[in-house]
């Protein structure tokens, strides 16, 4: 600014003793003026690339990060089918950095083929435990068995491609309803009779016969002619992802909590019957839905209360008795 000031002066002082026309005066104070505004949006503009490069150096450091959790060296292949079932061995975790215990003293085995619910309060682990399971996380004491070898033995690519996860908060891609459900299995995209089947077993065909182009209708709003769903139509495409996925295990973290009571009857009773020959782990808060597993594995504050079937709980009137009758009590 004391550069722009100084040469408008020196333009004044010649123009008043006659070295410089009124026209001279004007053309330069106009361009010295224009100058002074690509100057400024020069300058600005360097101060944002400065900013974003801030940003940037974020985003170059998270793409260079290692995962914690990887293959060992000479890992074993997931085997082709489960025999043994998975066994929890006195398994605790706890975050990073973090004194508290959020599972503690965790033991009982998913046997091949077992339907396997997980019950218990907010907090109490059941997301933990199946992130567990899938080895998103390692436990910090005790092991999880697989066919009575130690999960981390385990190639990782094999254990994940072998097991089907629809956690609560599912994304919603805004793509087709066909590539919306072919995200489970991305290697069939093409396969439009996969699709259709596990949009049937999902009850989402019933959703999709309804949009005006069918299997072909963008969802969501990101795009132009997309339409967007209501939350239990949005969560019967996702469970659908977990049907094509085809694998050993499939898990259900509470994807029915916008379905109606009805249709989470529905799709629950559908998903036993489906699951005949293969493991499987749901977590629900309704317990009208939770009575149709094989057995029940109550967690309280990180630890393993009770487990057993439905009768067998009920009968030994304890934590699980109760929170039922309590949701009971509100039906009648």
């Amino acid at each position: 600014s004391f550069g722009y000031y100084t040469a408008y002066a020196v333009i004044i002082y010649r123009t008043v003793y006659g070295e410089l026309t009124l026209g001279d005066l004007t053309f330069l104070s106009g361009s010295f003026l224009r100058l002074r505004s690509l100057m400024e949006a020069i300058l600005i503009r360097f101060s944002s690339i400065a900013d974003s490069a801030l940003y940037l150096r974020d985003l170059f450091d998270f793409l260079q990060m290692k995962p914690n959790i990887h293959s060992t060296v000479n890992s074993l292949p997931f085997p082709g089918k489960i025999l043994k079932g998975f066994t929890f061995d006195n398994v605790g975790f706890r975050y990073p950095n973090s004194n508290q215990w959020v599972l503690r003293n965790i033991s009982f085995t998913l046997m091949p083929g077992e339907k396997v619910a997980l019950v218990g309060e907010n907090g109490a682990g059941k997301t933990t435990l199946v992130k567990l399971l899938t080895r998103l996380y390692d436990p910090t004491e005790g092991r999880i068995l697989l066919e009575g070898r130690d999960l981390r033995d385990y190639d990782l690519e094999g254990l994940r491609d072998a097991i089907g996860v629809i956690f609560q908060d599912y994304v919603k891609y805004h793509l087709t309803a066909s590539e919306n459900i072919a995200v489970g299995r991305i290697s069939e995209l093409k396969n439009e009779e996969r699709i259709k089947e596990s949009a049937s077993r999902s009850l989402a065909d019933s959703v999709i016969e309804r949009l005006p182009d069918g299997y072909q209708q963008r969802i969501g709003r990101w795009f132009k002619r997309g339409t967007n769903l209501s939350g239990g139509e949005w969560q019967k495409i996702a469970i659908a992802r977990a049907y094509m996925r085809d694998a050993q295990m499939l898990i259900l973290d509470e994807p029915t909590a916008s379905l109606d009571a009805r249709a989470e009857h529905e799709v629950f009773k559908r998903f036993v019957e489906l699951t005949i020959d293969k493991c499987a782990v749901l977590i629900s808060h309704r317990f009208s839905t939770v009575r149709m597993a094989d057995r029940i594995v109550v967690l309280h504050q990180g630890r393993l209360l009770e487990h057993g079937s439905h009768e067998e709980l009920l009968a030994s009137g304890g934590q699980y008795a109760d929170l039922f009758q309590m949701q009971a009590a509100g039906y009648l």
